[in-house]
């Protein structure tokens, strides 16, 4: 990809996304959680809300017809990867890239299987500690794909890798409304879980506004939330993501009991001695509640695990649902312990 060069963003007069879809016979494939965005109005909301384009490298997930991706190219985009994972909508994309003097790469693939380390080239690479490079990701994600695409995205942010070896690239995704307020949700908060700690860890991150389940077709059984995300120069837990992610996931397993609960899935039955030590090491009470624990406290528990870890490597790799464990897991309960 070469260096942006002076063009014309309008394209030229093309059908209605709606007509796109009449005209190629494409329905909504609900095994692939499809839901299209047929209002442009409403693309371009999405699109404006990434900040400006101009000039821009920008990689859009799940195109499908082209509605954002209309947008995206109309807002100035130098350039527009799209990663679809149908290719009934090749041809619809197709049209797009010529109609915008071929500034577009159309990528055959599954984005959560996707390799994006060239997806963006690497001279508008900028320090993770300077402002983000001129790089947006897009997308009007499937249901199914959205969570467990942006933890994976959220390990390749912690780690610098992927589309983010270019630098802090932000990212502008529609998720289900319920999710989206997860995401930015505060201590004591309802909706406070795991993956509320995970997204204000490594990114800051904002639900910009909602929209109705009515404006996609299909119409899905909620609404929708348009979240921003901005990776941070320094995360707020500064232990490794490996640790960060199971730490947290066990700990929210048993969200309305005590945090010792699901601490001690973390370990073996016979071993409440490491529980123990890392409630001790974190300063964190055995009764708190997971949603009432700040980051601070999940800093340090973070950093307690992984020392108990690095005492006992095993540790990382137990998993208390293995069959085996299993067992001893149910033996406990029976008794009580």
């Amino acid at each position: 990809m070469s260096t942006p060069v002076a063009f014309v963003a309008k394209l030229p007069p093309l059908p209605a996304i709606k007509e796109v879809v009449r005209l190629y016979k494409l329905r909504a494939k609900k095994q692939l959680s499809q839901n299209f965005i047929l209002n442009y109005n409403l693309c371009k909301r999405i699109i404006k809300t990434a900040g400006s384009l101009k000039n821009s490298y920008v990689c859009e997930v799940g195109p499908g017809p082209g509605g954002l991706t209309r947008a995206i190219l109309e807002a100035g985009a130098a350039h527009l990867s799209v990663i679809e994972k149908d290719d009934r909508f090749f041809p619809t994309l197709e049209e797009l890239n010529a109609a915008s003097h071929n500034r577009m790469k159309i990528y055959h693939g599954d984005v959560l299987h996707f390799n994006m380390y060239d997806i963006f080239p690497p001279e508008i690479s900028r320090d993770w500690s300077e402002e983000p490079p001129n790089a947006h990701i897009i997308g009007n994600l499937p249901f199914s794909v959205s969570t467990p695409l942006i933890i994976r995205w959220l390990r390749e942010i912690s780690r610098k890798e992927g589309a983010w070896s270019r630098g802090r690239v932000r990212l502008t995704l529609t998720f289900q409304k319920e999710i989206a307020e997860r995401m930015v949700a505060p201590v004591m908060n309802d909706q406070r879980c795991r993956l509320s700690v995970m997204c204000q860890n490594w990114c800051d991150v904002q639900h910009k506004f909602t929209i109705t389940g009515k404006a996609f077709v299909p119409s899905p059984d909620v609404d929708v939330g348009v979240v921003q995300f901005t990776p941070r120069i320094t995360p707020q837990i500064l232990t490794a993501f490996e640790y960060v992610e199971k730490l947290l996931r066990h700990v929210f397993h048993y969200r309305p009991k005590m945090c010792r609960k699901g601490i001690e899935t973390l370990f073996p039955p016979d071993r409440p001695d490491l529980t123990r030590r890392l409630l001790t090491r974190a300063d964190v009470h055995a009764d708190s509640r997971s949603y009432s624990l700040h980051v601070e406290d999940f800093d340090r528990m973070c950093q307690a695990y992984k020392e108990i870890c690095d005492e006992e490597p095993h540790l990382l790799t137990y998993d208390y649902r293995s069959k085996e464990n299993a067992v001893l897991w149910r033996n406990r309960k029976l008794l009580n312990i």
